[in-house]
């Protein structure tokens, strides 16, 4: 009985650890919440992110959280990013919430499935600040169903 506890105890320890390991590097990293009713093309959401150090290179996701609602296999998104020196620049992106068979790709129990997708990799910023990221969707459905949150996640290279 009492070896259970220490043995669940040390479990316990080691998954705090690994999260604690795994986030350590994270700079930034938010959810917003879409509109439960469905995501307007109107809709855009704002991260601001801030960056303390440029001289080292950083991992850019995207996330999104979806239910078995949501109606294609494939999600386009329109970003923006406004740099601390008022650059702004435009980008479109794309990717796949289910395979071919329609099985949800990403991780999740139940219904709720979230699927990170690497945006950028290895980014050097050109000077610490606040970069602004803006997200909106780029399908031809409007409103989109079945799209719970979009997030993003910058992460610091080791």
């Amino acid at each position: 009985m009492i070896w259970r506890k220490i043995t669940d105890g040390i479990a316990v320890l080691l998954i705090l650890l690994g999260t604690v390991a795994c986030s350590r590097n994270n700079i930034y990293f938010e959810f917003q919440s879409v509109n439960p009713e469905a995501w307007s093309k109107d809709s855009l959401y704002t991260f601001r992110v801030e960056v303390q150090e440029a001289a080292v290179p950083y991992d850019i996701y995207i996330y999104t959280r979806n239910t078995p609602a949501y109606p294609n296999q494939n999600l386009w998104l329109f970003l923006t990013e406004l740099t601390p020196d008022s650059t702004l620049t435009a980008d479109t992106i794309e990717f796949y919430l289910a395979d071919q068979r329609g099985r949800w790709l990403g991780t999740g129990m139940g219904a709720l499935k979230e699927m990170p997708v690497l945006y950028r990799q290895e980014v050097y910023f050109d000077k610490p600040g606040t970069y602004v990221y803006t997200i909106g969707h780029g399908m031809r459905t409007d409103p989109l169903k079945g799209i719970n949150d979009v997030g993003m996640r910058v992460e610091r290279k080791k």
